[in-house]
């Protein structure tokens, strides 16, 4: 299936929701005055409409590539209107087929002269107060949750950890994707939050845009004050191959990709493509070793070079990997190098959409994903999922927060 295609089977579902899902509103105010009937039909054909004039403009001004705050809006808004009707649809086929099996059931059993209509309308009363639940939600991720950065502070506890290296603080930040933000003023605080927690070391794995290298530029001067005693490093992510977006020549994509390490530099972190770097603490050495991006998902680039980053390390007895996809873990890391003791992944967001508490955890990106947020561990190495900086196609959040992560090295 081409990518071209993708958009008009989710107009064409859309509408056939939509048909469907109107069922439910004829239904709920069948027994209503005509005026409250007419507000209800044009509230809900108004949703259809925005939709078909998101996508007309989402394809003449290819939102993709050209992206505002007024498109992301439009974005989240669609995606909230998307997802309420499809738990509308869900919630009447369900119903339907409650209905079949009872309509079945008493023909061929038990005859009846049952009437469903009071109950229908009930019931389609209840549906679309619940529809109207996700899309509310979708717009609150918007306005609120989205810079509601969720500080998670983790131990990670390390077989023979040399005692100079007991309660080293690393802070991490991944998915930035700078072209999705508009305003300075959260991140500048969030960048205030991080140095007032006076890391160690300060990692960022990767995304550091959506497609091209000139969104990070009004934030250059944000994230450069990020200070750790031991420095700042980074690796790439897969959105920072320019990958997703058709570009006018070779050239042009090659020499945004140029850009794209040169922000890293002037950022102030020291970028690590498929290579390492030994930092010296007290009288001890620890490995940090940085791969371009290498995912286990067919469809995602493998640049990463994990032997050639790792090679020269093999006696420093600490070693922390940076790899911006955690599906790299499973199928390389574990295997290649099982003398590191942590990996530190972003990549998935926990799908920006989710529930998670000290209970219950879920979210759609769990059944792709094995390892898709916070701490793994396998005998003795152990992997680490940020959830994410910022965000990307949805402007929000929806239960999974934005993530800084503060990682604390401890005895096992």
């Amino acid at each position: 299936m081409t990518r071209s295609l993708i958009p008009w089977i989710i107009l064409a579902l859309t509408l056939a929701m939509d048909y469907y899902g109107f069922t439910a509103v004829r239904s709920a105010f069948q027994n209503s005055n005509i005026k409250a009937r007419n507000v209800a039909f044009v509230l809900y054909w108004s949703f259809t409409a925005f939709v078909l004039i998101y996508f007309i403009l989402a394809i003449i001004f290819n939102f993709r590539e050209n992206s505002t705050s007024v498109t992301r809006f439009m974005t989240g808004a669609f995606m909230g209107i998307f997802v309420s009707k499809l738990f509308l649809v869900l919630f009447l086929f369900l119903e339907d087929i409650s209905r079949l099996i009872s309509v079945i059931y008493n023909y061929l059993i038990k005859p009846t002269n049952e009437l469903y209509t009071s109950r229908r309308q009930f019931l389609d009363s209840i549906f679309l107060g619940l529809a109207g639940l996700p899309f509310l939600a979708f717009i609150n991720g918007m306005v609120k949750t989205a810079h509601d950065y969720q500080f998670w502070r983790v131990d990670i506890p390390i077989k023979n950890l040399p005692v100079a290296l007991e309660g080293l603080k690393i802070v991490q930040l991944s998915d930035i994707h700078a072209g999705s933000f508009s305003d300075l003023e959260p991140l500048k605080l969030a960048v205030e939050k991080v140095n007032a927690i006076n890391p160690d070391i300060f990692v960022f794995t990767g995304d550091l845009v959506n497609n091209k290298a000139s969104e990070f530029t009004p934030f250059l001067d944000v994230f450069k004050h990020i200070k750790a005693k031991y420095g700042q490093f980074s690796i790439l992510g897969n959105h920072d191959y320019g990958d997703y977006i058709q570009w006018p020549s070779p050239q042009d994509k090659e020499e945004n990709f140029s850009m794209i390490k040169k922000y890293h530099r002037d950022t102030n972190w020291d970028i690590l493509c498929n290579e390492h770097r030994v930092i010296e603490i007290g009288d001890e050495k620890l490995a940090l070793i940085g791969v371009e991006n290498w995912g286990a998902k067919m469809h995602f680039t493998r640049q990463g070079d994990l032997k050639k980053a790792y090679r020269g390390i093999e006696n420093i007895p600490i070693k922390i990997l940076l790899s911006h996809d955690p599906s790299h873990w499973d199928a390389e890391v574990r295997e290649l190098t099982p003398d590191v003791q942590l990996t530190l992944s972003g990549h998935t967001h926990g799908m920006q959409f989710g529930v998670e508490n000290k209970w219950f955890r879920f979210s759609p990106v769990q059944w792709f994903y094995k390892q898709w947020a916070g701490l793994y561990t396998e005998s003795d190495q152990h992997l680490y999922v940020n959830r994410g900086f910022g965000f990307i196609g949805y402007p929000g959040r929806v239960g999974i927060r934005p993530e800084i992560a503060i990682l604390t090295l401890t005895r096992a």
